[in-house]
């Protein structure tokens, strides 16, 4: 099944992008740099929707949803976001089309169908959010608010690769809005902190938390708080952000509510999101050359059971013992898949649950039978062991726990060997070059120096870390003193 993956070492992207094929995850669609989910890479995203949805809700978030559709006036009122995502905007101007008297049995936009006013697909929905929170909010009572919507956007993409960029993707963006600074603030650290255990915990990345540049920074914020993932490569992958917007989009909206003492005053704001981006850092920190390699609590399928088998009588008997294990496993939220398809051989089995990244596989024959037992092979480290077939219930949720874990500290020990101390300018293209990975250096603070390196290098600031403690020390290209180290990378 992994026949024709190019290997990693060879050519990452086209690693990535076979893989992403072949483990029925993703295919490019008719649409130029649109995407089809496929139904198996679609289950990881649902996993990945609920949980996350249930961590929102747990922080008294709720659900909403807002026209795809920004009036461009609408979109334009905040002058940061709107010149921020113009490039990337797909515009609709016509509402009908007709019969082309020139071209039988074509189409074409009806020329009388202009619309007064163009509307902008959203590529972010603050716009049409805070026009609609100016009616929501009047006064101190009506606040906070605290909106999620789980939707698609676009922002058109000329350089589009699986998951990763793509000019149609889903995510979630929260909207939120406040009596004060203090609480807004908090509220981004909040979904930042949320979104770090969600990456940790799940899909077993660990990530750097921390601030954005004023460069980096999303337009129309006034700080841009991120969580930073190292992939295979040695590339950084961006895998979630939070706004704290102030009251920029207040203020374009005229967005005011009366305080306790009488007075009138703008709302404060946050947004935060993460998108099918996800996707891609689950399969670029952890796969291999032989397929996926999926975390246990984000695999639509956890343990794959696969009968070696002669004639019906064995496969009877092997299934009547599989059955009432899958049965135990399930009464303890464990996915399983029992494989008795007849139309494939059980080594194409094992090569395809190996692709599609399965956590755990068990085989069991009519030896196995006699003896009691089953062989067990984990995924992550590839080993196998024969084990008794009654603890099986007991032993497969422990295990699934231990290589959660594995795939967490493999992934982190990667960051850890990968994270590199310059002081020399020189150094830093030594690493980028020949190491990858994150590059801690002293920066001057400057746009210039920052865009300078970024020009010559490739690498930009990922973010300032949150709580790393001040060092005296200069920047590398300009000399000039600095009173931290940042995050530098090349990125995705």
């Amino acid at each position: 099944m992994s026949k024709g993956l190019p290997k990693r070492s060879e050519d990452y992207s086209l690693w990535y992008n076979e893989l992403v094929k072949k483990a029925g995850l993703a295919e490019n669609s008719a649409v130029r740099g649109c995407m089809v989910i496929k139904p198996y890479g679609y289950a990881i995203w649902e996993k990945m929707q609920r949980q996350l949805d249930d961590m929102f809700k747990a922080t008294g978030h709720q659900n909403a949803y807002f026209p795809l559709f920004v009036p461009k006036s609408l979109f334009e009122a905040e002058e940061q976001n709107a010149e921020g995502f113009a490039k990337e905007c797909a515009v609709v101007t016509h509402y009908r089309l007709q019969n082309d008297p020139d071209k039988p049995g074509k189409l074409r936009v009806d020329p009388n169908a202009k619309l007064e006013e163009e509307l902008i697909v959203r590529p972010t929905s603050e716009a049409v959010i805070w026009n609609t929170y100016k009616g929501w909010i009047q006064s101190y009572r009506d606040l906070p608010i605290l909106v999620n919507q789980w939707a698609n956007v676009v922002r058109w993409e000329m350089r589009t690769r699986l998951f990763l960029r793509t000019a149609e993707f889903l995510w979630q963006e929260g909207h939120t809005a406040h009596a004060t600074a203090e609480e807004a603030i908090a509220e981004t650290e909040q979904m930042l902190e949320v979104y770090a255990t969600f990456a940790e915990q799940f899909i077993a990345l660990p990530v750097i938390r921390g601030v954005k540049t004023p460069n980096e920074r999303f337009a129309g914020a006034l700080d841009t708080y991120c969580i930073e993932g190292l992939m295979q490569d040695g590339k950084a992958l961006q895998a979630g952000t939070s706004h704290f917007l102030g009251q920029n989009f207040a203020k374009a909206f005229d967005v005011k509510f009366a305080t306790k003492d009488g007075g009138l005053e703008y709302v404060w704001g946050t947004s935060w999101g993460v998108s099918t981006r996800l996707m891609g850092a689950l399969v670029m920190a952890h796969s291999d050359d032989e397929g996926l390699v999926l975390p246990p609590k984000l695999a639509p399928i956890q343990v794959v059971i696969v009968p070696i088998y002669k004639g019906d009588e064995q496969l009877a008997q092997i299934s009547e013992k599989v059955l009432q294990l899958k049965k135990e496993l399930e009464a303890k939220g464990i996915s399983v898949k029992f494989d008795d398809r007849d139309t494939e051989r059980p080594g194409f089995k094992f090569a395809e649950w190996e692709l599609k990244g399965v956590p755990v596989r068990i085989a069991i024959g009519a030896r196995d039978l006699e003896n009691g037992t089953a062989e067990v092979a984990r995924r992550d480290t590839k080993e196998k062991s024969s084990q008794q077939f009654d603890s099986l219930a007991t032993y497969i949720p422990a295990l699934l726990d231990e290589i959660q874990e594995n795939i967490y500290n493999k992934a982190l020990n990667y960051r850890e060997a990968h994270t590199t101390k310059v002081d020399t300018y020189e150094e830093f293209k030594d690493v980028l070059e020949n190491k990858g990975g994150f590059v801690l250096a002293h920066w001057d603070g400057t746009p210039e120096t920052e865009e300078r390196i970024k020009e010559e290098t490739k690498a930009t600031i990922r973010c300032i870390a949150l709580n790393t403690p001040d060092e005296d020390g200069v920047d590398m290209v300009t000399g000039k003193p600095s009173k931290r180290r940042v995050y530098f990378a090349k990125a995705y």
